[in-house]
């Protein structure tokens, strides 16, 4: 597949991205060499090998799955403009 600068300009103006003339054809240019990139790792043979999310083992910490109330109703209700613990105060937004 190869992009010529009247696809590009085209792409640009779908993404709502302003490029001038000057610039479309350079930018094709790398455009193409991208393509070009996912098009030979496509080539690449990955029977047998399973989907990863990182290159190396990672175990992904957890903690106990258990209900808390926080613990820190005073931190959170010093951040209020105003209120009364253990309420915080909002602005009226509807008449």
């Amino acid at each position: 597949m190869s992009l010529d600068t009247n696809t590009v300009r085209r792409i640009a103006n779908l993404a709502r991205i302003k490029i001038e003339d000057e610039k479309l054809s350079p930018l094709a240019d790398e455009l193409n060499q991208i393509i070009g990139w996912i098009e030979q790792l496509s080539e690449v043979d990955t029977d047998g090998v399973a989907p990863m999310t990182s290159v190396t083992k990672i175990d992904m910490p957890s903690r106990e799955d258990v209900i808390s109330d926080g613990g820190c109703e005073d931190k959170v209700l010093a951040n209020a403009p105003s209120g009364e613990p253990p309420y915080f105060a909002v602005p009226k937004v509807v008449d």
